[in-house]
């Protein structure tokens, strides 16, 4: 059995809340840190509809119990909302002295780099322990290879091409699949490798339209077979409909179809890579508090539990892989 840890013994109570949107394997990350405080003799509490419910007051204590049966679960038990307020000061001053009126000595977020920036802030004003969990489907957390959701949103959107390509073998069809990546197209890079798209549009690189263009008029219209494009949606040339439009004026006699797989990929049951990951996380935070540590995320380097300070993980910007780049131009000849 783990030793248990007695280091910073003034920690006897923690919070755990969830922010922004949500992910699968949230709920695996809070059966993790309330397990984790309670096996290591400390009390845990619930915070619920994230910083909004912090402000408010909405927090409860957690037994084992509480978290019994929701690892498999995906959204959030604790409910999880967007919170302005919380970037003044004032809303901030509430939140701190609600956790104090109950005795609380830490605070793990889960959530991403919004809701970093708001923790990061709240430990300026307060110096409260606060450790993070990276929990997002965009994956595009700097510090972390990985991030509570990912693997589930991608499993999600390989299953759903997988059956649109079904279609689009059927009746010949050219299918213009748009995924979640506002900012980031670490979902659409890695599924469209994994459903073997013919092309691949993302944020981090722009559009060539006219490349693509000749590749439809010397390829695609010489094979007249099935084609999966997948766009996410924050890619420069306007999201799957915006391209698919060009490309229905350009080539008129091509059967295009568009389809937006939208808020599908934040649901479902976790995978088990999420739940484990999810697991692994939620008890390093725990660990982390109780060693003294605080503004920092903990991420997951090389299949190892790291901590990275939030000045990093907000402030520099995660990139796509070249090598997987480079992996769509060398299977797309």
């Amino acid at each position: 059995m783990k030793k248990k840890l007695i280091a910073n013994s003034q920690i006897q109570k923690i919070a755990v809340l969830t922010s922004g949107g949500d992910a699968p394997g949230m709920n695996a990350a809070i059966r993790a840190v309330v397990r984790a405080a309670i096996y290591h003799d400390k009390q845990a509490y619930g915070v619920y509809h994230g910083y909004k419910g912090l402000i408010e007051g909405d927090i409860k204590e957690l037994k084992s119990c509480d978290v019994s049966n929701i690892i498999n679960r995906g959204g959030t038990i604790l409910k999880t909302s967007r919170c302005p307020s919380f970037f003044d000061y004032e809303g901030r001053k509430q939140a701190y002295n609600n956790l104090r009126s109950k005795g609380i000595d830490a605070l793990v977020v889960i959530g991403g780099d919004g809701s970093f920036k708001g923790a990061r802030q709240f430990i300026q004003d307060f110096d409260f322990p606060v450790v993070g969990i990276p929990g997002t489907i965009d994956n595009d957390l700097y510090g972390t290879d990985y991030t509570i959701g990912y693997d589930t949103a991608l499993n999600v959107v390989v299953e759903a091409v997988d059956k649109i390509r079904d279609t689009a073998e059927s009746h010949d069809r050219l299918f213009f699949v748009e995924v979640m990546g506002r900012d980031a197209g670490f979902i659409a890079l890695r599924s469209g490798i994994a459903v073997g798209a013919e092309a691949i549009l993302i944020p981090e690189r722009k559009t060539n339209l006219k490349q693509f263009k000749k590749y439809l008029a010397e390829e695609y219209r010489v094979k007249k077979t099935s084609s999966i494009v997948l766009v996410a949606e924050g890619d420069d040339s306007g999201g799957a409909v915006a391209v698919a439009n060009y490309v229905k004026k350009e080539f008129p006699d091509f059967n295009v179809r568009i389809s937006i797989l939208g808020h599908i990929q934040r649901g479902g049951s976790p995978t088990a890579y999420d739940r484990v990951t999810a697991s692994q996380m939620g008890i390093a935070a725990v660990e982390g508090i109780l060693k003294g540590r605080k503004g920092v995320m903990v991420g997951i380097k090389n299949r190892k539990m790291v901590y990275v300070p939030f000045e990093k993980t907000v402030k520099h910007h995660k990139t796509v892989k070249k090598e997987l780049v480079d992996i769509v131009k060398i299977l797309n000849i």
